[in-house]
């Protein structure tokens, strides 16, 4: 009885965690850039905000999951990113002058970017003691995502976008709140040996996904860093903008729920290749769009590209890199996810948009996940050879 309360609880701080934490991402990917340019920022002081944090994610995710691995404290760990996180913004609430702005959000970038993949390092250890499902507790996410999408939509269209940061500021320290009742789920894992670990990583069939996780999140990149702005430029409002953020969200949940259920089904290369084809239908479909009803509208293909890829991925990961290893394994995979990929799509689109503009921006991404769905198929049937 005891035990069924505890995972209970568990499972409460766990999904209340995920919801808060995309909270807070609704607000980074959609909001802030708007948030920018009515400070008077260009597109190019934007962009290169945001190129930032891609970078500074390779260093933060590497160094906080071999830390957490090596110590096996991952819960103090959150906890004291998301205290330095409220510490950051704090700093930039009052702030009007762009290098003194770049420089505040280079510092939240630091700690900020590991998030996501500590969240879901702690869920998947979580969900495999507890034997519970992973997309059943990170659904919540998506849940946070889409209801703080219009939320925070219909907030900032009735007080405007200085409030931005308040709002994040109140997500981040809700989530601090929640890590202070998480479990230790890394104390019971074996020792870490770096080794092991880069054994596992030099490994041909491990080097494969990651380059090819890496073309794919460059076209994932370039919708998620180029669509508000697409939006505003053919005459969305804040308001409209979010529910493109709402349409996407809201859309993955049934998709979760279905690869909780049948996902195992299903031999993962295969998969991440549809998704991959699923993200080139998208990409082109975003190019073509010329307003702002019809790029709501393509949106809801995140069910088919972003949860069917990004679940799938993760679950083969867990195949390739054992759980002592996981906070490692999942940096790694963060890095190439969002830092490397953020790079690469954030300059390349970036120089593409200034010169050719934002449909050959989205055309580029269709190529990469192109490029990436060929891949997987290529790296299945070389696998069955």
């Amino acid at each position: 009885m005891k035990e069924a309360q505890l995972i209970k609880g568990q499972l409460f701080v766990l999904r209340a965690m995920q919801f808060v934490n995309y909270g807070t991402m609704v607000l980074l990917v959609t909001y802030f850039p708007l948030y920018f340019e009515s400070m008077g920022f260009t597109k190019l002081q934007i962009g290169a905000i945001y190129s930032v944090g891609p970078f500074l994610s390779i260093i933060s995710n590497l160094a906080v999951g071999l830390i957490s691995d090596r110590t096996k404290s991952l819960r103090r760990i959150l906890s004291l990113m998301y205290a330095a996180q409220i510490l950051a913004l704090a700093l930039l609430l009052p702030q009007k002058e762009f290098g003194l702005m770049a420089g505040i959000m280079a510092l939240f970038y630091l700690f900020q970017t590991p998030m996501n993949t500590l969240l879901d390092t702690v869920t998947l250890l979580a969900a495999d003691q507890m034997k519970r499902s992973f997309p059943a507790i990170r659904v919540f996410g998506s849940l946070g995502y889409a209801s703080c999408a219009v939320a925070f939509g219909y907030l900032l269209k009735i007080y405007g976008s200085d409030l931005t940061i308040v709002l994040a500021l109140c997500t981040i320290i809700a989530s601090l709140f929640f890590s202070f009742f998480m479990s230790d789920f890394q104390a019971k894992l074996k020792k870490f040996e770096f080794n092991g670990l880069w054994i596992l990583l030099r490994k041909r069939e491990t080097l494969t996904f990651f380059v090819l996780i890496m073309i794919i999140s460059v076209a994932h990149r370039m919708n998620e860093g180029f669509l508000s702005i697409a939006m505003r430029e053919i005459g969305a409002n804040d308001s409209t903008i979010g529910f493109a953020s709402l349409a996407s969200s809201m859309s993955e949940i049934p998709m979760f729920f279905l690869l909780a259920k049948y996902g195992h089904r299903y031999r993962e290369l295969p998969l991440l290749a549809v998704a991959s084809f699923m993200y080139m239908i998208r990409l082109g479909l975003l190019s073509m769009a010329n307003e702002p009803w019809m790029m709501v509208v393509v949106q809801t293909m995140h069910c088919i590209t972003f949860a069917i890829f990004y679940l799938t991925a993760l679950r083969y990961l867990q195949a390739l890199i054992p759980d002592e290893y996981r906070s490692s394994g999942q940096a790694v995979f963060a890095v190439v996810w969002s830092g490397l990929a953020g790079l690469i799509a954030g300059t390349l689109g970036g120089g593409i948009y200034d010169s050719l503009g934002l449909a050959t921006v989205f055309q580029t991404g269709a190529l990469f996940a192109l490029i990436g769905g060929c891949g997987f198929l290529f790296a299945h049937f070389s696998r069955r050879t």
